[in-house]
């Protein structure tokens, strides 16, 4: 697991397609989705990276911990979005998990995601996930699970973790999503990723 978050954005964001990443909630209850799209941020060179030109600020910190941290943090005034640290500690590039197709307590995510009044309702479970904010809505993620390490190995109440999976057979490239500010070659970069034939996918690549 160590190995694939250690490589450059890039390889960590097609490496990571078909992991789960879990969560136990305070009763005990444990929420699996599967990773199906994700977007790679290659750190201080990378113009629609947060540490662009070494930008480092108490928001963005944990970019610069070590590969497997949790970087959550508020968009638009709405939204929470996680990302994964990766390659190494100071380096701070990251991995945006864009969607998740639930595995297990697709109910319970549903409920979770329903706490927010301006939620879609009558989502279908495969679309639960589908988009960073559905991520962290349906996986009830905010401020409080940033600078989570998500390789610990500590599963005692509640928690968030990484576990690998199988390998998708096709991964779908193409550009990021909403980074038009950052400009060319960054707008056009082959650096979102998706698992080809998910009803899961935030959006279709083109």
């Amino acid at each position: 697991m160590l190995d694939i978050l250690s490589q450059p954005a890039e390889g960590a964001a097609r490496g990571v397609l078909g992991w789960l990443l879990c969560r136990r909630l305070d009763d005990g209850m444990v929420l699996k989705g599967r990773i199906v799209e994700t977007e790679a941020y290659a750190g201080v060179e990378d113009a629609a990276c947060h540490s662009y030109q070494g930008r480092r600020t108490a928001r963005n910190e944990p970019m610069y911990g070590k590969p497997g941290t949790t970087y959550v943090y508020f968009t638009y005034g709405m939204h929470w979005c996680m990302n994964v640290a990766c390659t190494a500690k100071e380096d701070p590039q990251a991995v945006l998990l864009r969607a998740i197709e639930p595995v297990e307590g697709a109910e319970r995510m549903d409920a979770l995601r329903l706490v927010n009044p301006k939620a879609a309702k009558g989502l279908a479970h495969a679309k639960l996930g589908a988009g960073p904010a559905r991520l962290c809505a349906a996986m009830g993620l905010d401020k409080s699970w940033n600078g989570v390490d998500l390789l610990t190995k500590k599963r005692s109440g509640p928690d968030l973790w990484l576990e690998v999976g199988p390998q998708p057979e096709g991964v779908l490239v193409g550009p990021r999503i909403g980074i038009d500010r950052a400009g060319e070659p960054w707008v056009s970069a082959p650096l979102r990723f998706g698992v080809a034939g998910s009803g899961s996918l935030s959006k279709k690549f083109a």
